[in-house]
């Protein structure tokens, strides 16, 4: 018997960092060890005072949390923000499971079908799956590798624009590029969205992994486009706490959170006890952060500097957030992959990246590029990265 499935979720794909996980545990059955530089998952260890928070937690019930989320929590982001400059009333900020829900409610609250939202790719993949849901669908913003994936130019974007558009998403720092904005060019996109009212969404996951030692930056900054913009927010990244699952939507428009209260109380609640636990990581100093940065900033020029020493490979070096795509003298990433996980080994050891074609929208672009998660310790990135070498070598030199 045939049942119908909707539209919309047929339109989606899987995630392409997950794709080959089949074939890496094939992999790891004949012995080999892999080197992960697929997934961002950092290995950096989450602040006690999050488990700390947990094993104190005293509550006799584990009752559900206020659908916009746990008051200590939406205090301890309201200070974070206060200490960057930048202020929001606590009824400006509402608690999601994690950034990705962030984004999926937005989405679902500003986007009907047929309309487009436009973003810069290569970008996050995931994105495609939270716009095709809602009907709409992702219009791309063309960069290069040879350009450094740069796009916030006025011509190329307004280029772009048409009756159908209704947001523009910037992820800033850029994943999986790097790419981080300067003061201008986020002056510039928040120009763009005021006059052709639209919203700007700006992705902040990787606000804090940015490493030329600039003041931590965010849309929200811009007051006078306060109708315009939405922040999304989360501590994943920042705190090493993928597994939190706790994120936000901030913004000054009280009718766009008007609106999203409906999804925030549709799913009752954010998990209580992560958002106790997270609301206690913002107690964290700087040099917390000092640290982290300085650790990302030395894998990043690791795996830089190791790339440069690869013939053909085109990359410019990141700014920011723990990604960097690349382009490899190579046919066919995907292809190259596969490869890499059922017929390469170097004293037992191979490599894996995500490979750049499912993070572009426009067809056929991306297909010889990667996106590299510098996520690993120091010798484990340096060993990773002439496996790459080697597998790029060995795999132009087939028959």
């Amino acid at each position: 018997m045939d049942m119908k499935f909707s539209s919309k979720v047929k339109k989606c794909g899987l995630s392409p960092m997950r794709k080959f996980h089949p074939y890496a545990v094939a992999a790891e059955a004949k012995g080999r060890k892999i080197y992960h530089l697929n997934i961002g998952q950092p290995d950096v260890e989450t602040p006690p005072q999050f488990f700390e928070a947990v094993r104190n937690f005293q509550a006799p019930v584990l009752e559900y949390a206020p659908s916009p989320g746990v008051p200590e929590l939406i205090d301890a982001i309201q200070s974070y923000y206060d200490k960057l400059n930048m202020h929001f009333e606590k009824d400006e900020i509402l608690i999601t499971t994690g950034g990705s829900e962030a984004l999926s409610i937005v989405f679902q609250c500003i986007l009907d079908d047929g309309d487009e939202v436009l973003i810069p790719e290569p970008f996050y993949p995931n994105y495609s799956t939270m716009v095709y849901t809602t009907g709409a669908s992702i219009h791309p913003i063309p960069t290069s590798p040879e350009e450094g994936y740069r796009y916030a130019d006025r011509a190329k974007i307004e280029a772009q624009i048409n009756e159908h558009t209704r947001a523009i998403v910037c992820t800033n720092p850029g994943n999986p590029t790097g790419v981080v904005l300067t003061p201008e060019e986020q002056r510039l996109m928040c120009d763009i969205a005021k006059e052709h009212n639209l919203f700007l969404i700006g992705d902040e996951a990787y606000r804090e992994f940015v490493y030329a030692g600039e003041p931590l930056q965010s849309f929200g900054e811009y007051a006078d486009a306060a109708e315009n913009i939405i922040v999304i927010d989360t501590v994943s990244k920042r705190f090493s706490a993928c597994g939190a699952r706790v994120g936000c939507i901030l913004s000054r428009n009280h009718e766009l959170l008007g609106e999203a209260m409906k999804y925030c109380q549709a799913r009752l609640s954010v998990a209580t006890l992560d958002q106790v636990a997270s609301a206690a990581l913002y107690q964290v100093g700087p040099e917390y952060f000092a640290a982290v940065r300085e650790e990302y900033k030395r894998r990043r020029d690791t795996v830089v500097a190791k790339l440069a020493q690869i013939p053909g490979v085109i990359c410019e070096c990141p700014k920011g957030a723990f990604y960097l795509m690349a382009a490899l003298p190579v046919d066919d990433a995907d292809k190259f992959q596969q490869w890499l996980l059922e017929e390469f080994e170097d004293n037992g050891d191979t490599v894996m990246f995500a490979p750049g074609e499912p993070f572009y929208a426009t067809p056929g672009k991306g297909k010889n590029e990667v996106r590299i998660a510098y996520v690993l310790k120091q010798a484990d990135l340096e060993r990773a990265m002439d496996l790459l070498a080697k597998g790029i070598e060995a795999y132009n030199k087939r028959s």
